[in-house]
């Protein structure tokens, strides 16, 4: 069994001094409030594939949005009629619409097929309009897709390089309205912390209080703190400018071990420490093994040939050690303390868990 050993950057980590890497600005920890994109979905179709479109008789919606569009432009398609169309394909339309958005402003919007399409490699997307969840119409999308994907099929045997029912449209669509900020309303601003940490929230007003004066910044709870800024937008401008770029030293984040249970993968920050505890670790394997018999009756003797099978039950028991771990001041302790356990990934997340329930890992558990 192989030992479980932990990416180097860990190790990494912990040679570096704490100042240098707490040392933040404060755009780095914190957000303007009502400085937000905002996101925008739309329904559109694509065409010009080539005969990788959605199957029609699968997808009916897709007809129905061609047979609306072709209605709005005019053509109207006698009824009954079940058209087979292949360079057709039913999206979803997504994009990010930065904070102060302008009209007129392109932005990249990404573009998803919904239906059984085998590839939008090709393909155009047709106006399409993005609403945001207030129900309006903010921008409007059309364009070729770029798909950074390759596929080909031949005979039963195909090959596909990357993803093919999924592309983007940088710039694809057009800003056509904008989200007022209030920013520039008031005589406060108010700055959100990324995580709540009183720590940090003190070091912060403290900071902004050095830099522009005292009850210049003051705390409203442990995640925002208001401000009071110019009132005058280009002074206003430059202040934030000032502002966002002041250093802090952020507060000691707590001690955590984030566990991904379908990957295995084990990621710790370097307040983690072990208490001393006992491990012992081992397997216990089942082995079923079937082999195909084929019973042959003698020469006249009237009987009939009887394929039969024979299974094999396998059951082995890996011995397991009892194996005695030290207290761990350090990440880098924990590491090595782990590591002589000899744990697959998979294993090494019921280890975890285990020493966290018996009180000998000192950290909080996150499982994604």
């Amino acid at each position: 069994m192989r030992p479980f050993h932990f990416l180097p950057a860990l190790l990494v980590a912990v040679m570096l001094p704490f100042d240098a890497l707490a040392a933040d600005r404060i755009k780095d920890l914190m957000s303007v409030q009502g400085v937000r994109s905002n996101q925008l979905v739309g329904y559109g179709v694509v065409v010009g594939l080539d005969g990788t479109g959605d199957q029609t008789t699968q997808t009916p919606f897709t007809i129905q949005t061609i047979n609306s569009l072709l209605s709005n432009l005019g053509v109207q398609v006698p009824p009954g009629t079940n058209p087979q169309l292949k360079n057709v394909a039913a999206v979803m339309v997504t994009a990010t619409l930065p904070a102060y958005a302008k009209p007129g402003q392109p932005i990249d919007v990404t573009v998803s097929s919904m239906g059984n399409a085998r590839s939008l490699r090709g393909g155009t997307l047709l106006m399409t309009t993005l609403k945001g969840a207030d129900g309006q119409i903010y921008a409007i999308a059309q364009g070729s897709l770029l798909v950074p994907g390759a596929g080909a099929a031949s005979g039963g045997t195909s090959t596909t390089v990357n993803h093919l029912s999924a592309g983007r449209i940088p710039g694809g669509a057009t800003v056509e309205r904008a989200v007022p900020s209030p920013l520039g309303q008031g005589d406060f601003v108010f700055l959100e912390a990324q995580t709540a940490d009183f720590t940090t929230m003190a070091r912060v007003i403290q900071t902004i209080n050095g830099a522009f004066g005292d009850g210049v910044a003051t705390a409203v709870d442990g995640r925002q703190v208001r401000v009071a800024a110019p009132v005058d937008a280009t002074q206003r401008v430059a202040f934030m400018s000032r502002l966002e770029n002041l250093s802090i030293t952020s507060g000691e984040a707590a001690p955590k071990v984030i566990m991904n249970a379908r990957t295995g993968s084990v990621v710790m920050n370097q307040l983690v420490t072990l208490a001393p505890c006992a491990v012992s670790h081992g397997n216990l394997t089942v082995s079923v093994q079937t082999q195909p018999l084929v019973s042959q009756p003698g020469p006249f003797s009237g009987g009939q040939t009887v394929a039969t099978e024979q299974a094999r039950v396998e059951i082995k028991s890996d011995q397991g050690k009892v194996i005695s771990m030290p207290a761990a001041p350090s990440l880098n302790d924990v590491v090595r303390a782990l590591n002589a356990v000899g744990a697959t990934p998979q294993d090494l997340l019921g280890i975890l868990q285990a020493m966290k329930s018996a009180g000998a890992l000192k950290a909080e558990l996150e499982i994604i």
